[in-house]
């Protein structure tokens, strides 16, 4: 059986110099052509957009209400050092947020946040100094038990809510869509206090109807996605990431690394990439490392953003589909769009079996690397940086990028096997192979 590899890609780069002196933009398009339906572009960094709503003040609030929790505690950081040497980098280190509240991902961080916000805001506490364990207050819980919070999610992110809001003695309304596995709906379920259906909605309609629905019935409507009225609970939950990417520094810091060369981190709307991505640009003084957006090749709406080149945020619409279900998302987050078009390196689009490779990859530790059980949504970080340095194809990509022997390279596996008969399915029995096998 014969397939046909190749693809024509585009990888823009702008001469800041010229820029500069002249004070225009000349865009020179340089043509690769690229392997394996993996498309990557790279425009200029802008540097401009201020990220206020990140800053390390802030995330040291974030923290503090964070570690109140009893559930609390830092996720593992794993160092693969012989997939580093393999791949021919420095260090991998990948932060696992399977272990993140028992949640089987990292949703939880800003799920709980916002509605934390939410509640102090509606009880008049201040949030510097109120602690999760002052909300388990019998008073308190009694002001809150007829609150509603609505949101859309393919699941994690739906889950968290439901937790969140079982943690404070509050019902949840969560609407999934259409080709949601019902495995992650009945675990949003086991939340308690939950109303989950399934719709026959894309992603972005789903949000839409969780949107008219909370202003119907007074809910409050938690969504990871903001728009034009629609910023400061998406914002919550952006902080509310933050915290794995300050735990993931603090672990590189504890072994004498100051930061990462490069930052590999996927992308739906763009909520936790652009959180991730803006903490670690005011913590290095709008010097981040080199980072790469991941996005599926089906619903790429950073990279389509990024490719426009017009500084607008633009949707992908249609009837999406990819198994990376948490990044199955058609519409920017207007909040953190910008955050990602500034100060992002690189932007890749890519097939659902690069994701399956990751997965395969993590699983199948090298000599004494640890193993890291990594979901769909989870894994195509690592699987594009093994075709990047593994190919000879890519060989003037991972040179523009700077991978090299000298590289310490950071991921953030998002979620486990949320979904366990797809994961086995995946790791397992080989689907979603690669096409070079």
């Amino acid at each position: 059986m014969k397939y046909n590899y190749i693809k024509r890609v585009y990888i823009i780069f702008t001469d800041n110099l010229i820029s500069k002196i002249n004070n225009i933009r000349r865009d020179r398009m340089i043509k690769y052509e690229e392997h394996f339906g993996i498309n990557i572009i790279s425009t200029n960094l802008n540097n401009s957009t201020n990220v206020d709503f990140l800053t390390e003040d802030i995330v040291n609030d974030v923290e503090k209400f964070h570690t109140s929790i009893d559930e609390y505690k830092k996720t593992p950081l794993v160092k693969l050092d012989n997939l580093a040497s393999k791949l021919g980098v420095k260090n991998i280190f990948v932060k696992d947020e399977s272990y993140r509240y028992g949640l089987n991902a990292f949703k939880g961080l800003g799920g709980l946040y916002a509605i934390f916000r939410i509640v102090c805001d509606k009880l008049n506490l201040d949030y510097k100094s109120t602690t999760f364990k002052d909300l388990q207050n019998k008073d308190i819980k009694e002001k809150l038990k007829d609150i509603v919070f609505v949101t859309a999610t393919d699941g994690n992110h739906g889950k968290g809510i439901a937790w969140a809001a079982n943690k404070l003695g509050c019902k949840s309304v969560v609407f999934m869509p259409k080709g949601s596995v019902l495995a992650r709906a009945k675990a949003i379920e086991s939340m308690g206090n939950s109303t989950v259906t399934i719709t026959d909605l894309n992603y972005d309609d789903a949000v839409r109807k969780a949107a008219s629905l909370a202003d119907e019935n007074g809910w409050y409507l938690v969504q990871d996605t903001a728009w034009e009225g629609y910023e400061d609970i998406p914002n919550f939950i952006s902080q509310g990431y933050t915290i794995m990417a300050k735990e993931a520094l603090d672990e590189l810091n504890e072994l004498g690394i100051e930061k990462p060369t490069h930052l590999f981190i996927q992308a739906g709307v763009g909520s936790m990439a652009g959180s991730v991505l803006g903490y670690m640009v005011n913590r290095f003084d709008k010097k981040p490392p080199i980072t790469t957006i991941v996005e599926p090749a089906t619903v790429a709406c950073i990279y389509k953003s990024a490719k426009a080149d017009d500084s607008k945020p633009h949707a992908v619409t249609g009837d999406l589909q990819t198994i990376m279900a948490g990044l199955n998302c058609g519409e920017p987050n207007t909040a953190t769009w910008p955050i990602l078009r500034d100060y992002a390196s690189f932007y890749a689009s890519c097939p659902d079996y690069v994701t399956a490779r990751g997965m395969r990859i993590l699983a199948s530790p090298l000599k004494d690397d640890k193993k890291v059980i990594s979901g769909e949504s989870g894994a195509v970080g690592a699987g594009l940086l093994s075709m990047l340095m593994e190919k000879d194809e890519f060989e003037d990509i991972r040179r523009d990028m700077g991978l090299n022997k000298n590289s310490v390279v950071l991921i953030f596996s998002t979620e486990g096997n949320t979904d366990p008969k797809g994961y086995d399915e995946i790791v397992y029995d080989g689907r979603n192979f690669s096409p070079f096998i």
